[in-house]
């Protein structure tokens, strides 16, 4: 978890101290768990800055009919409304399970510096399991990524959500 570099390392390393990476993972669990709680999968997402909440959401594509209602989109359309602007600098989002390549070029295309995953998904993950578009030299932005942070818990919430499914369905 030494990943942090630049000015901010020490408000964040104290921040890190008390569980800071954690603590965003947990809150974007909070998230994840409405969406289950709502029929969604449960993926949650949250943007932190100077250790304040700026965006955060969870899967609603089900509930709006919408394909780009993801947690990581709802919760950067809610930081740049924070923001006043389209850049979220300075930031760190937390996810619950590696984003798609939709989520991870929302990610890049806003600027957002750090991103913490909770579990991998190698079906669909663009962070380094399929792809990874977060960190692409081609492209103009990287982010830093530090992933595992909570994993069991994140992994776990989303095989409940697809055992239920499929029983469900028998």
């Amino acid at each position: 978890m030494s990943d942090i570099k630049g000015e901010q390392s020490s408000q964040l390393a104290n921040i890190g101290c008390a569980g800071g990476h954690e603590y965003g993972i947990e809150l974007a669990l909070e998230q994840a768990r409405k969406a289950y709680s709502k029929g969604e999968v449960p993926v949650g997402a949250v943007i932190l800055k100077d250790g304040v909440v700026i965006g955060q959401g969870h899967n609603l594509k089900e509930t709006l009919k919408d394909p780009t209602a993801h947690a990581e989109i709802l919760a950067i359309r809610e930081a740049a409304r924070h923001e006043a602007g389209w850049r979220i600098l300075d930031a760190t989002m937390y996810v619950t399970v590696e984003p798609c390549p939709m989520c991870a070029g929302a990610i890049v295309m806003a600027r957002i510096p750090r991103l913490v995953i909770g579990t991998k998904d190698p079906r669909t993950g663009a962070c380094g399991s399929l792809w990874n578009i977060v960190c692409d030299k081609r492209l103009n932005h990287r982010v830093e990524v530090i992933t595992g942070i909570k994993e069991h818990e994140c992994r776990k919430l989303l095989e409940e959500f697809f055992f239920e499914l499929r029983q469900k369905d028998t």
